[in-house]
């Protein structure tokens, strides 16, 4: 194998990657994206064996967050009636692409990520999302799902099963924000519990939905962080750990 140095790594390999995770980025579901996969795996071996794992590791961290930072941006731009759906989108083609990025960069994982970091690539980038989009919105999308459930037909519920589901994944704790809507798609997520105790879960929920009207939230309102950071602060229904995902 040739050598490859670090002005090769940066002119010709690592553009053939930036280009490729541009297309997996933002893909719709069915599209057909025009690239080599077995190009791809090809150059992600050829650094890895080439000592550029710590480069090209670092390179695409810098890559997702960045597109990441766009997609919260242009979330928050997002007015309340499409909001959920957004989400949704977002969401589903984030995931869809790390089921093509994460096998392309396996070598990189297994010899660097996994040996060195101690770490999985696939929880890295979805720590990413869980970081950039989802914990800076889910004060703004909560109470949209809360009101969303007691709406029929106002949201599909299949977005509503993909979103509340995908939560979950991202950070299990935020199940602490809303017991009941979480247990409608996630089984055995509330201990065994006689009727009395779900009617209190059901009390819960609108409770932080009275919680959240007081604290500035209205249908069609465009102050959502404003109202979300609130509640971050003064709901007992707000989810009092930070860890990250793992």
């Amino acid at each position: 194998m040739n050598v490859i140095t670090i002005e090769d790594y940066k002119s010709t390999y690592w553009p053939k990657l930036d280009g490729a995770i541009d297309q997996l980025l933002t893909q719709s579901p069915g599209d057909y994206i025009p690239i080599s996969y077995e190009q791809i795996y090809s150059c992600v071996y050829k650094c890895v064996c080439q000592q550029h794992s710590e480069q090209m590791y670092s390179d695409l961290i810098k890559k997702i967050t960045s597109h990441l930072e766009r997609v919260s941006k242009e979330l928050q731009a997002s007015p309340p009636d499409l909001y959920i759906e957004r989400f949704n989108i977002a969401l589903g083609q984030y995931m869809g692409a790390l089921q093509s990025i994460v096998p392309l960069f396996i070598y990189m994982n297994k010899f660097y990520i996994e040996t060195k970091l101690n770490r999985d690539l696939k929880d890295d980038l979805i720590k990413l999302f869980t970081e950039h989009v989802a914990e800076k919105h889910i004060y703004s999308l909560m109470p949209l799902l809360l009101e969303a459930q007691s709406t029929p037909f106002q949201v599909t519920p299949s977005t509503m099963a993909n979103i509340v589901k995908g939560l979950y994944t991202l950070r299990p704790e935020w199940v602490q924000m809303a017991p009941t809507l979480f247990s409608k798609f996630i089984p055995n997520i509330l201990p065994p519990a006689v009727e009395s105790e779900l009617s209190e879960y059901a009390a819960q929920d609108q409770k932080l939905q009275r919680e959240l009207i007081q604290n500035g939230f209205t249908r069609g309102d465009q102050s959502r962080k404003r109202a979300g950071d609130e509640l971050a602060y003064n709901s007992p229904s707000a989810c009092a750990s930070s860890r990250g995902y793992r």
